[in-house]
């Protein structure tokens, strides 16, 4: 098969792991291809994502590297033999690839840990805010394309169906923010309540009160993978979507999240102050 032109994160991410495996054993690309009995050139493609490897030769690589951990190999598989397509392809045409990238990384998830400083989390938001966002943002873009924009925002929600545990840290500034009027605001604030309902779901308030933080400016998304190394970091930027995984940025941003949940009111009080702006409006 010919190369993929636009692989996703999730394929990148396998390659990238294949690499780092290879790295690890100290063996060059040319001596894997040998063992494979194929091209250079199609090692490159493995490792760049543009290309699949199935999990016969998978297998026999971990051999190779001499890699024993068994759940991480038993991971990479999974990743390796999921060719199912997620319900993000009907807009594959439609966003930007980052974005379906977002939503196949959360459907994968074993876990998320969220902070925001200034918005609600994608997971949480309601349609209206989503919408009030959207216009406010792009006020000419045309008005099918922003039904799809807020559809497929609602449809990544999906992911916390499944019972995924979802922690979400949330600034005292984003629940203040007034975005599509008090109304639209005021529903929002409910919704988060409801979710709160969730055996799955934690939301924790940051106050504008709070001694000592400092870290608004960090918004992220932290996923869990199926083992600790296929975790992942989430952030946007003004170019889309950012995905880090490497073992100093997972380091990095673990210790930024566990500084960020420090600084956060207990849930109780957390929905007391959510409850308390709600009554505001």
């Amino acid at each position: 098969m010919p190369p993929r032109n636009n692989p996703t994160a999730r394929q990148g991410r396998l390659g990238a792991e294949l690499r780092k495996l290879r790295e690890a054993a100290g063996v060059m690309s040319r001596d894997v291809a040998a063992f494979l009995g194929t091209s250079q050139a199609q090692i490159s493609h493995i490792e760049s994502g543009k290309n699949g490897i199935s999990e016969g030769r998978l297998r026999k690589l971990a051999e190779f590297y001499a890699c024993d951990d068994a759940q991480l190999i038993d991971a990479l598989v999974e990743m390796a033999s999921d060719r199912d397509k997620g319900w993000w392809e009907e807009y594959r045409d439609v966003l930007p690839p980052k974005a379906l990238d977002i939503a196949e990384l959360e459907h994968h998830a074993s876990y998320v840990r969220t902070f925001q400083a200034v918005h609600v989390p994608g997971l949480l938001q309601t349609e209206d805010r989503i919408r009030a966002a959207s216009v406010f943002v792009e006020p000419d873009l045309p008005e099918s394309r922003r039904e799809n924009h807020v559809s497929f925002r609602m449809q990544r929600q999906r992911a916390l169906d499944s019972g995924m545990p979802f922690d979400a840290i949330i600034h005292e500034a984003a629940l203040r923010m007034r975005v599509g009027g008090p109304k639209v605001t005021r529903a929002q604030l409910e919704h988060l309540l409801r979710a709160s309902e969730r055996d799955s779901v934690t939301i924790r308030v940051i106050p504008f009160a709070a001694d000592g933080f400092a870290g608004a400016g960090y918004p992220m998304q932290y996923v869990g993978g199926p083992v600790p190394r296929l975790d992942t970091v989430q952030t946007d930027t003004g170019l889309g979507a950012l995905f880090m995984y490497t073992d100093a940025q997972l380091h990095r941003y673990r210790g930024r999240l566990e500084r960020t949940e420090g600084a956060a009111l207990t849930q109780d009080a957390s929905l007391d102050l959510i409850r308390h702006i709600a009554q505001e409006l």
